[in-house]
């Protein structure tokens, strides 16, 4: 039971920062807008984390999510969200999390599949240690990118 409250409270808190920093989107946010205080946007926050619903938001335009968003700001919130699936779908050079990185990003689906080589025979630089933060990783990212011939239009 402890460690049930326990991951819950740390998807919650993980939401939370995403509540009210992010461009809000996800189910959460659409059931408990307009609402203020602790209780709905933890309520929101885990209500997004328990579906995982801000990926398709985030991708499709849905549930509140705004894809007219700069591209810089939604890869930043994505990478904050989703840092730990991101990191396992690059080290394997595939998966969800890592297509929807894609499709935020806009790469061409002639360049998908270079994109998903790259950050896996990229990782390390990307992801260096454990400790790496969404914002570190992000910027490794964007450095991987820029020595990319093919990747380099895909950044602002």
């Amino acid at each position: 039971m402890k460690q049930i409250f326990s991951g819950l409270l740390l998807v919650a808190a993980s939401g939370l920062a995403f509540a009210d920093t992010g461009p809000g989107c996800g189910a959460g946010s659409v059931l408990f807008k307009g609402q203020d205080g602790l209780a709905p946007h933890v309520l929101a926050a885990t209500t997004n984390a328990s579906f995982g619903n801000q990926t398709f938001g985030m991708t499709t335009g849905t549930l509140g999510c705004d894809t007219s968003d700069n591209i810089d700001v939604m890869a930043a919130n994505f990478f904050d969200q989703n840092l730990e699936q991101l990191a396992a779908d690059m080290s394997r050079g595939e998966g969800e999390h890592l297509n929807a990185l894609m499709a935020l990003m806009k790469v061409q689906d002639v360049d998908k599949n270079h994109f998903k080589m790259t950050v896996k025979k990229q990782f390390s630089t990307i992801f260096p240690n454990r400790n790496v933060t969404s914002n570190e990783a992000l910027s490794k990212l964007e450095e991987v990118m820029k020595g990319d011939a093919a990747l380099a239009k895909y950044l602002g």
